[in-house]
């Protein structure tokens, strides 16, 4: 594994790791406690019409991908926000349409012949150089507003009611975390792609949620979780020859499962004894 890292590709797909892992840990904690997985299923999908654009006019993917789909992220905000009865249908509509936005734009595209697995299943091992700052730079600014409004998030998180009678403005809350989760998501695109971004996102934190006393700590406990599974994953796919983004989900689910399992096993047996 050593005198892999030699190559551009390898550093670069480490380097990837750890500004995945980042935004991994920080939006997936938020989406764990505050029951978001639907939205952000619905996000990561129609980020696909995004990369459909990109393709279709010629421009950079990944920019063309996080302006498409925080441009979504603030519709489906006000769009549910509006209709909290109709949220569940209004995220199934954004879902489908961006895929399907995403396929009619490359089918559009002339004489231009896209490998659909790339971004549908990850390209790790292929992340230019600009992709990288363009994670970077979208990884500080997830941090930044993370820690700038870490007491309001906490608050909501934890006490929607306590929050507004202490005057947290929740109303912008919402609307943050799904262009945070955007945001994130392009990220995680470029580690496992679209289909199995929900999955990096939610198992790391659900797996610590129980553990963790602070959404700090699980914070943290998620980003180091998700970057060793991902390593793991990384380095399976080396030896093995296999698709490193479904050697990376695997890894998060085989060790979701065996968690799981041990900790049944754990209780029957205190219970018995």
């Amino acid at each position: 594994m050593w005198e892999a890292l030699e190559y551009d590709f390898m550093q670069h797909a480490l380097l990837a790791i750890v500004l995945g892992s980042i935004a991994c840990g920080l939006l997936g904690s938020i989406v764990v406690v505050n029951k978001m997985t639907f939205l952000a299923g619905g996000i990561s999908h129609f980020a696909y019409g995004g990369v459909g654009l990109g393709v279709f006019l010629g421009w950079p993917l990944l920019p063309t991908t996080l302006a498409f789909t925080v441009g979504g992220a603030l519709i489906l905000a006000k769009w549910t926000q509006q209709n909290r009865e109709n949220s569940d249908r209004i995220v199934s509509l954004l879902w489908a349409a961006g895929m399907a936005f995403g396929v009619l734009m490359i089918d559009l595209t002339p004489g231009y012949q896209v490998d659909l697995g790339s971004y549908l299943f990850g390209s790790i091992l292929a992340i230019p150089t600009s992709d990288l700052f363009w994670m970077a730079g979208i990884d500080c600014f997830i941090v930044l507003l993370v820690l700038g409004g870490y007491k309001p998030l906490l608050a909501v998180s934890y006490d929607h009611e306590y929050a507004e009678l202490t005057k947290v403005p929740v109303k912008w809350f919402y609307p943050l975390v799904l262009v945070l989760l955007a945001c994130g998501v392009v990220i995680l695109i470029r580690l496992v792609g679209i289909i199995l971004v929900l999955a990096l996102l939610t198992i790391p934190p659900s797996m610590l949620e129980k553990n963790a006393s602070s959404l700090q700590q699980l914070m943290m406990g998620s980003t180091l979780v998700c970057f060793a599974m991902c390593l793991i994953g990384l380095i399976i796919s080396y030896y093995g020859d296999t698709n490193t983004s479904a050697a990376i989900v695997g890894v998060a689910i085989a060790t979701y499962l065996t968690k799981t399992l041990l900790e049944l096993a754990t209780n029957r047996l205190s219970t018995k004894y």
